[in-house]
């Protein structure tokens, strides 16, 4: 980079604009950058050339240089108001997350700022970007770091009482504590962020991510009719955004549907004018799942596992509402199989069911011992013995009536005698 300098003028952000390629406009750009001019308009032209920057560099995939950029930045934040300073920083990180595969950039880059930000002593922007490095280390799946962060920045947040990065946060730990199955934890953090929602107005876009996390939780309880309900406000919030969640949230509507057996409900849904908006892949999967459910069919079931696995089985939420599902169509399919039997070939169910054998006598011992079926599995001839189902006695019933009956008289008699005495 040239020491030379253009200056921070409006001549020289149109002479960027009209660059023949990004690179000379990025070099145009850095030029008027390094302009070491202090008076307000100065700045001013120089904070919108960041902004170009920015802009340039993120769609020519320079996450290197943004980071860089970054850093030669720090004199000039000194000259502008701290507010500025947080929307460039914030705005730089952004972009950097904008530009595919560069999660341990970002990490590595938020971690840097917060270093920045606490030797200069920068509260309200260390806080913003800590949040954004949690978030960023969940999805690396460093939870317990995450975590930790979270933690310290929860006590301090609540301290100054700052309700919208508040929810955020709530929000945050709620999707971490629900990454570790930890359920309880997850539902009390999100009625926390509910609490801090409802004190301030939260924008569309939170609102809407607020209901898509309650809508999780509730199908995470098999409450599937109260989940579609808040799956539904979030699809209708992210939806007048446009914002591309509305297909997930869309999805999981779909997905309750299904599970409580209204499978007949997901192509009218798809149908109507909202749902052909997001016609695709997504949706394509869940139609798939409601055929095979309607049908009751374990070989749809597993095609359609099969060719949309990107969509059902990499979704973790819906992974392990459809492992639960698939269970259910398994058991059913091999009781009605087994009923006209009172000893089969377990080979021979394997072929009418199209499993594979060793997977069908796990299964089929499971479901013994959690009683589905009366029955023992003969490994050495092979074969399925299916019991009768034992006949209960009436014998102890009427006995513990008699015995309930007797306990009454003789209430009935101490009171009696009490009265006398």
């Amino acid at each position: 980079m040239s020491s030379s300098y253009l200056p921070a003028t409006t001549d020289s952000i149109a002479q960027a604009l009209e660059a023949k390629t990004p690179s000379e406009a990025i070099s145009i750009l850095y030029h008027v950058i390094e302009n070491p001019a202090s008076a307000p308009d100065a700045l001013r032209i120089k904070e919108q050339a960041i902004t170009n920057l920015s802009d340039l560099l993120r769609q020519e995939n320079r996450a290197e240089e943004l980071r860089s950029l970054l850093t030669q930045l720090r004199p000039f934040f000194a000259l502008i108001p701290k507010a500025k300073t947080a929307k460039i920083v914030r705005g730089i990180i952004d972009d950097v997350a904008k530009i595919p595969g560069t999660s341990d950039l970002q990490i590595s880059l938020c971690k840097e700022v917060v270093q920045w930000t606490r030797a200069e002593k920068r509260t309200f922007l260390r806080q913003r970007v800590e949040a954004k490095l949690a978030a960023l280390l969940m999805e690396n799946k460093e939870y317990s770091e995450a975590l930790n962060l979270l933690s310290g920045l929860i006590k301090e947040v609540r301290r100054l009482d700052d309700k919208l990065l508040l929810v955020d946060i709530d929000l945050l730990e709620s999707k971490l504590h629900f990454s570790l199955r930890n359920l309880p934890k997850a539902k009390a953090s999100l009625t926390a962020a509910r609490t801090a929602a409802n004190a301030i107005y939260v924008p569309p876009a939170q609102q809407g991510n607020i209901d898509l996390q309650s809508g999780i939780l509730h199908a995470e309880e098999k409450d599937y009719k109260t989940a579609y309900s808040y799956f539904f406000e979030a699809f209708e919030a992210f939806n007048a955004l446009e914002d591309p969640r509305a297909v997930f949230s869309l999805k999981y509507m779909l997905l309750c549907k299904i599970m409580v057996s209204q499978a007949d409900d997901v192509a009218s849904i798809i149908s109507s004018k909202a749902g052909l908006q997001y016609v695709g892949p997504e949706l394509d999967a869940m139609k798939a799942i409601a055929d095979a459910h309607a049908k009751r069919s374990l070989k749809l079931f597993e095609i359609a596992l099969s060719d949309f696995k990107a969509q059902l089985e990499e979704d973790p939420i819906v992974h392990r509402h459809l492992s639960s599902l698939y269970d259910t169509l398994l058991e059913q399919n091999l009781c009605r199989l087994i009923e006209p039997f009172s000893r089969v070939e377990i080979a021979h169910i394997a072929e009418l069911i199209e499993l594979p054998v060793d997977h069908l006598e796990k299964k089929l011992s499971q479901m013994i011992l959690d009683k589905k079926f009366a029955g023992t599995l003969d490994q050495g001839a092979g074969c399925l013995v299916i019991f009768d189902d034992p006949k209960t006695d009436a014998i102890f019933p009427a006995t513990l009536e008699t015995i309930s009956n007797i306990g009454k008289v003789v209430d009935s008699l101490y009171v009696r005698s009490a009265k006398i005495m």
